[in-house]
């Protein structure tokens, strides 16, 4: 949520800001919300006033044996006026939290203007892409394997599902684990295991709701549950309605869950691959900061997303992202690019973003200020470090010989009891030792 004294004090800066991004910001409507706020406001305290003055004409009346029906008459008027004007005034600020909670975060001064991904301006690279002559995509891969099934998946559950079996499942295994111990044993980030269901107030204060329900799966009865997106919901929300110590800061959080999404709307060339899917895996990065470290913070973030791409030797690119293809909460984010030799382009497995104090106000999570000791919103940042599904494309795709085996990765090989090769040709397939 924006910052309601900066829209107040600065409408027409946080409507130029707002518009880099795409957004029209009805300065209007919230100038009527507005003014009809403060006037209610107004009438509602000096009716309060007033009650509190015919009280004490009350009580000295009392006092001097005086008749006070006159002044109680008038009491009573004024308190049904005054609950008239509470239940209006709960009602109007309830039309203007709504109004509030349909903006996105301001974009930070920094970042390129545009309107989509082709406005968005590389950084840097890693690693040579290279597309092997006969390349195969991951799906011809998984079938030449046996243990990628799509039809079976559809029978199952539906489209934009997979079942992965024997190899497959093994190595996305293995992928969990060596980004978890990655991250744990060399970034310093604390591992959480968190439900995979939350409440609507989780979702609100990370930015899902309410506009963007129709991308989650809600499910039935009298709670109001939803399955997770992803773990950056659960995490975050450790720290909603939370005053931290000034001195419990940074926290960094890494979790691997599953994540479920509707995909409304997607269609094209991802339909029936592991790009796109209603069910898949990430670990997630989650950091928790003072306002003048999160700058620092995110790129550090970046960089340990980054780590588990250079040691799985896979090539890729940092974009940043312009104004107009930030996500709702995010204020700056960086995406990480991976080469897929089968589509001849870098494809997103990683968005990594700052969100200054957007998400601490819609959850009430703030830190206490070392100086002042007064609680001051504090900031908060995501990322995938990684997708799993997309890094275990990625390594079929890059690490494919031309029988359609697969060599693993020399740093998944300790996952994988040493072993270096996944061999084409069976319904199932083994593992073997070997070299590339």
């Amino acid at each position: 949520m924006l910052d309601p004294k900066r829209l107040r004090s600065q409408p027409q800066a946080v409507a130029a800001a707002l518009k880099r991004r795409g957004f029209t910001f009805d300065l209007a409507r919230f100038q009527d919300l507005e003014d009809r706020r403060k006037e209610l406001q107004v009438h509602t305290e000096n009716l309060q006033a007033d009650r509190n003055i015919h009280s004490r004409e009350i009580g000295s009346a009392k006092a001097k044996g005086e008749d006070v029906g006159p002044t109680l008459e008038s009491m009573g008027h004024i308190k049904e006026q005054l609950s008239a004007n509470e239940r209006a005034l709960t009602d109007l600020q309830a039309e203007l939290d709504d109004f509030l909670l349909g903006l996105p975060n301001l974009p930070a001064d920094d970042i390129p203007n545009g309107k989509d991904e082709r406005d968005n301006v590389e950084l840097r690279r890693y690693g040579v892409p290279v597309v092997p002559d006969g390349v195969r995509d991951h799906v011809e891969l998984g079938a030449l394997l046996g243990d990628m099934d799509f039809a079976l998946a559809t029978k199952i559950a539906g489209a934009r599902f997979v079942v992965l079996r024997g190899s497959l499942a093994r190595l996305q295994r293995a992928i969990i684990q060596f980004m978890l111990d990655t991250h744990t044993q060399q970034h310093g980030y604390e591992e959480i295991y968190v439900p995979y269901i939350v409440n609507a107030a989780s979702l609100r204060g990370t930015g899902q709701l309410p506009k963007f329900e129709e991308d989650l799966f809600a499910l039935k009865g009298a709670q109001q549950w939803f399955l997770i997106p992803t773990a950056e919901v659960p995490l975050t929300n450790l720290l909603r309605k939370e005053i931290m110590d000034c001195e419990d800061l940074p926290k960094k959080w890494v979790a691997h869950t599953p994540c479920f999404r509707s995909e409304a709307g997607a269609v094209g060339r991802d339909a029936k691959d592991m790009i796109l899917q209603h069910q898949f895996e990430k670990v997630e990065l989650v950091q928790a900061t003072r306002p003048e470290n999160s700058a620092h913070a995110h790129e550090a973030l970046t960089t340990h997303a980054e780590a588990i791409l250079q040691k799985l030797e896979l090539p890729y690119r940092v974009v940043t992202l312009c104004a107009g293809d930030l996500g709702f909460s995010a204020c700056k984010t960086y995406d990480i690019e991976v080469w897929l030799p089968s589509q001849k382009c870098y494809r997103e497995i990683s968005s990594c973003s700052n969100f200054g104090d957007f998400q601490a106000r819609r959850m009430q999570a703030r830190y206490r200020n070392r100086q002042t000791r007064k609680p001051e919103f504090l900031h908060t940042l995501n990322g995938s470090g990684l997708a799993v599904g997309r890094t275990l494309v990625a390594i079929l795709e890059n690490y494919q010989d031309a029988d359609g085996s697969i060599v693993i990765p020399r740093a998944l090989q300790p996952y994988l009891g040493g072993q270096k090769k996944i061999e084409s040709g069976s319904a199932h397939a083994m593992f073997a030792a070997g070299k590339r």
